[in-house]
């Protein structure tokens, strides 16, 4: 019976039970006065044929044929009409303006092991077209905080929170049970103010939900020390990988088409991490190499220690792979773990 106390209490709080009191009241009239005038409608015909006028519903099987059954008639139609579609508006009113405060950010949220953006750009779009193409993340709802007017994208599973990042609404999207926060620098920002509110609000994220795991971006290298003293997991400097990137593409041709084609989802192979099979575990490096590439038709680039530990790319051949070790590795569509 939860969802009817659930029910009763979304009533009362959006003041609907008193209209909702005088429709049955109408509808329990009605049916107990008609039979009085009309002795061939049982009760049951005349609550059906109460719910069917007020509804403007009509189907014509049951007719009030005395002038008292149609005074009901007429009765139900001019006043419980009306207050059924004051009813019917109410509702309708209500879900509007709950769909409005979603778009406009004003609402909070309870979701868990979800992912929060902070700040919207450029990049953001695309880093949630990306996260909607990985397999492991798919639908799962995803809450951005900006301090822009209107939720960007019309996503049904992106929940927006206008404002700045800050502790409180950090707190509306349920930071304590969030699993990844992505920390994105505010373009409209001089270089040195965006790397400090990200360094910031890194700080703030990390005091809230320590086991959240926070990737950030930056603009300069040298405020890296910073986020890592900040405890943030994962710290991108965006125009130190794209000089790097341009540079390598310079000396190797081609080599920035590769890397394009493991970053995105939307084509050929993607970068992967999944749990050592159980098969391959207390293996050597090189014979969890050969094993994939032989079954599975990938590449492993690396073994991380641990769920979230140190990463080891291109170990030595007799590096040993242990249980609870994770594979990096390269793959066309969607890896497996069970070999």
């Amino acid at each position: 019976m939860n969802w009817l106390r659930q029910i009763l209490l979304f009533m009362r709080r959006e003041k609907l039970h008193r209209l909702a009191v005088y429709i049955i009241l109408i509808i329990t009239a009605s049916t107990l006065i008609l039979p009085l005038f009309e002795s061939d409608v049982s009760l049951t015909n005349a609550l059906w044929w109460s719910i069917v006028t007020l509804t403007t519903v009509g189907y014509g099987d049951i007719a009030p044929a005395t002038l008292g059954g149609r005074i009901i008639g007429i009765f139900i139609m001019f006043f419980g009409i009306g207050i059924l579609g004051m009813f019917t508006a109410t509702v309708a009113s209500i879900f509007i303006e709950r769909k409005q405060k979603e778009e406009r950010g004003m609402n909070s949220y309870k979701f868990e092991n979800h992912i929060i953006i902070c700040e919207w750009n450029h990049r953001a779009s695309d880093i949630l077209l990306e996260l909607r193409k990985a397999y492991r993340i798919g639908n799962a709802p995803i809450v951005l905080i900006d301090d822009i007017q209107m939720k960007p994208v019309d996503d049904e599973n992106l929940f927006f929170i206008q404002g700045d990042v800050s502790d409180n609404n950090l707190r509306r999207a349920n930071l304590e049970k969030a699993s990844t926060v992505i920390i994105l620098g505010d373009d409209k920002l001089d270089a040195s103010a965006r790397d400090a509110r990200v360094v910031l609000t890194t700080l703030t994220v990390e005091s809230i939900n320590p086991n959240a795991y926070t990737i950030v971006e930056l603009v300069d290298i040298i405020n890296v020390p910073h986020c890592e003293r900040a405890n943030a997991n994962e710290i991108i400097v965006g125009s130190d990988f794209s000089s790097k990137l341009i540079s390598r593409a310079a000396v190797d041709h081609g080599i920035s088409k590769v890397l394009s084609e493991l970053l995105t989802s939307r084509m050929g192979n993607d970068l992967f991490k999944i749990p050592v099979p159980k098969s391959l575990e207390g293996l050597t490096f090189i014979d969890v190499f050969t094993e994939m590439k032989r079954v599975n038709n990938s590449i492993v680039l690396g073994i991380q220690k641990g769920s979230d530990g140190i990463v080891k790319s291109n170990p030595p051949v007799d590096f040993l792979v242990e249980s609870g070790d994770s594979l990096i590795l390269i793959k066309e569509g969607k890896p497996s773990s069970q070999l």
